[in-house]
């Protein structure tokens, strides 16, 4: 039976979702109480889409032992696709509870905060994912884009520096970058992280009315002297 969970999991990983919902199908056959079993045929319901489904599955794992958090895990990623957040941060914390308090729990717990508009309650998933999973990027672009958002703006650029160290293409950090700095009243170094944005994307346009608001905030104090 473990054999049948192993073998459907790495052939999941291989993208050869049939033969993986074969090896789970059997696992369940050997021993049809096995929760585990259920989650990992779970998560490959999620994953092509049929999440009514794989819903019923992390049901199913629940019942057979309400102490596994994969299964509430699984659960709170079918939900915040179906853009049901507040049932996905309740599915999360659980996760996290019982005991699957790792980086993409926390990442997902602050995401589903995020859609529902509550980046100071995503702040402290943000930061302990980007603590368990140092070299996630969209970890520390999230961090970076909640600090911000609570006006934390050294803090914020800290993080958004991590980001463009990890990937020298993320235009949105560069701009992001542009927007904290703007704030803290530094325009020329605003206006280069506008530029290095539109460099990497010439047609970001928030980036481009970024520099086009520091071409008005320089006119504007011409005019005035």
């Amino acid at each position: 039976m473990a054999d049948q969970n192993k073998r459907g999991i790495e052939l999941m990983k291989e993208g050869n979702y049939e033969e993986a919902a074969k090896a789970f199908h059997s696992a369940l056959e050997e021993q049809p109480d096995d929760p585990v079993a259920y989650v990992n045929f779970g998560n490959l319901l999620e994953l092509v889409g049929e999440y009514e489904k794989a819903m019923g599955f992390f049901d199913k794992a629940i019942s057979l032992n309400e102490d596994l958090p994969a299964a509430y895990y699984g659960a709170g990623v079918v939900f915040y696709k179906l853009e049901q957040y507040d049932d996905a941060v309740d599915l999360f914390i659980n996760a996290i509870k019982k005991g699957l308090s790792d980086g993409d729990s926390h990442f997902m717990l602050g995401m589903s905060f995020v859609q529902l508009g509550d980046s100071k309650r995503a702040l402290p998933h943000f930061q302990k994912a980007t603590e368990d999973n140092p070299s996630d990027v969209d970890a520390w672009f999230q961090y970076g884009m909640a600090l911000g958002t609570q006006q934390m703006f050294e803090q914020a650029t800290a993080a958004l520096h991590e980001v463009i160290k990890m990937d020298p293409e993320h235009a949105d950090a560069y701009y992001n970058l542009g927007v904290a700095y703007l704030y803290q009243e530094n325009i020329d170094t605003a206006e280069e992280m506008f530029n290095k944005a539109v460099k990497v994307q010439n047609d970001h346009i928030l980036a481009h009315n970024g520099l086009k608001q520091i071409k008005e905030i320089r006119e504007s104090t011409e005019n005035n002297e």
